[in-house]
């Protein structure tokens, strides 16, 4: 794959994930943790039929007897599950800017989690991107705390998902050498667990037949096939290209529920928002400085 290839299918990624908010304020009658239930569910059966056909027929019955003896790929099965819950949660919760802008910690809390448990040195511009990134969430948080609305619940909910999946790269990274890292059975298990998970929250289902075709399509074009192509374009792109493209998530999915669900973002969201992305783009920016380049085809 060329790098132009795997730049514009990393930008397909991110279109697909950011159609969660506004996919989710078109739902008639599914709340909370049924969306949730359903989501993660339709995620889990769609990869469950993609992985033989992409790693072969026997694929399942080589990996299930494995599983068991793979503490990293269930310990970031459970980060996944946690990842997976939190931000349907969240999301039905308080508005989509509040979410996507908090999720976008993401990066910078990989980075002080590889610190403190694998002893990795964070440069200067780290730092101050940590410190930055944190000002901007607190100054949303602190702003929706004091208008009295409880949508700093769903923040904190949303919360969870960047310190899961910080735990989850951190724990990936620390088990690297051990080959049997493997990503997708993790992330299969991930949406399986949370839908087991929710389901007796979730019952008795009240999601039309309206809210099952939408919840579907999240499932199968939200998580599961975004999950394989990126997977497949970690082996061309860099972690600092994966991480900058990452963040067209976040800018297109406030536009789309501000477009097609008339959910415009609060001012305390605006200016959380440009303080993180501003850090995070710094910091990514700043630290490819001097970082050797990649020998791909251009």
């Amino acid at each position: 794959m060329s790098h132009r290839s795997a730049v514009l299918l990393m930008l397909l990624v991110t279109l697909m994930w950011s159609t969660a908010g506004v996919v989710s304020r078109h739902l008639e009658a599914a709340r909370s943790f049924e969306v949730t239930f359903w989501r993660s569910a339709f995620n889990a059966l769609a990869l469950t039929v993609l992985l033989p056909m992409l790693r072969g027929g026997d694929y399942w019955r080589r990996t299930l007897p494995r599983l068991r003896h793979s503490p990293a790929v269930l310990g970031s099965g459970v980060c996944w599950a946690v990842m997976f819950t939190a931000f349907m949660l969240a999301i039905t919760m308080t508005g989509v800017a509040n979410v996507l802008v908090t999720m976008a910690l993401g990066p910078l809390l990989t980075a002080l989690f590889a610190r403190v448990f694998l002893r990795q040195t964070l440069p200067r511009q780290t730092w101050l991107a940590i410190w930055v990134a944190s000002a901007g969430i607190a100054w949303m948080f602190g702003h929706e705390m004091s208008s009295g609305s409880g949508a700093w619940l769903g923040m904190g909910v949303a919360l969870a998902v960047p310190i899961a999946a910080a735990s989850n790269w951190t724990l990936l990274q620390a088990r690297a050498g051990d080959g049997e890292v493997d990503l997708l059975p993790a992330v299969w298990l991930g949406a399986l667990l949370s839908a087991l998970v929710t389901l007796p929250m979730a019952w008795p289902f009240s999601a039309s037949m309206r809210d099952l075709v939408l919840l579907a399509g999240l499932g199968v074009f939200q998580l599961a096939l975004p999950c394989l192509l990126v997977v497949r374009l970690a082996q061309v792109l860099s972690a600092a290209e994966l991480a900058l493209l990452g963040l067209m998530e976040v800018l297109l999915g406030v536009l789309w529920a501000w477009l097609l669900a008339g959910e415009s973002p609060s001012s305390a969201a605006l200016l959380g928002g440009v303080m993180v992305l501003a850090a995070l783009i710094g910091n990514e920016l700043l630290g490819a400085v001097g970082r050797p380049g990649r020998n791909v085809e251009r």
